[in-house]
């Protein structure tokens, strides 16, 4: 296996070189849905919206329970009834946003299905165009974001009213 190629992105040092802080991080932003740094785009009673801070594309959204809940039989009926609800409205935002071609929707339940926050529920809505897994990742292992991180989570928030 060859190693892997390095994109780099300074705006990213501070994030990478900052201390790493205990418990969960989806908690940490259903608490603090305020702070940029969350990414939170949309708060609910008992819901959040948040930008993945490694999109798989950009508009890569994470729907969340404020609840700390690992698995789905977890939740409760208004929990569900709010989650997908959310999830629809982020839909409709990206739709208005970006116009995207299709999407990838869905849950990765347990690390063995390649959830890498395992232990807090959380549902992805990943917009998708054409061509967007172009060569880039084939013949460079780099995947290309079109827009900066941070102008998505402003366009988002703002849409979303959050």
């Amino acid at each position: 296996m060859t190693a892997k190629r390095v994109l780099w992105a300074p705006w990213r040092r501070e994030y990478v070189g900052r201390p790493k802080t205990g418990g969960c991080v989806f908690c940490r932003a259903a608490e603090n849905p305020e702070d940029p740094d969350s990414l939170v785009v949309a708060s609910k009673k008992n819901s959040i919206a948040v930008l993945n801070r490694y999109p798989y594309a950009s508009g890569h959204l994470m729907i969340i329970p404020k609840r700390h809940a690992g698995a789905v039989e977890e939740l409760t009926g208004e929990e569900i009834s709010e989650l997908w609800t959310l999830f629809v409205e982020a839909k409709k935002a990206l739709d208005e946003l970006y116009g995207p071609e299709g999407y990838n929707a869905g849950l990765n339940l347990g690390k063995a299905a390649g959830a890498g926050i395992g232990e807090h529920i959380h549902f992805h809505l990943v917009p998708r165009w054409k061509g967007d897994s172009n060569f880039m990742p084939v013949l460079a292992d780099i995947r290309v974001m079109p827009e900066h991180l941070l102008k998505t989570y402003a366009d988002l928030k703002q849409k979303m009213g959050g």
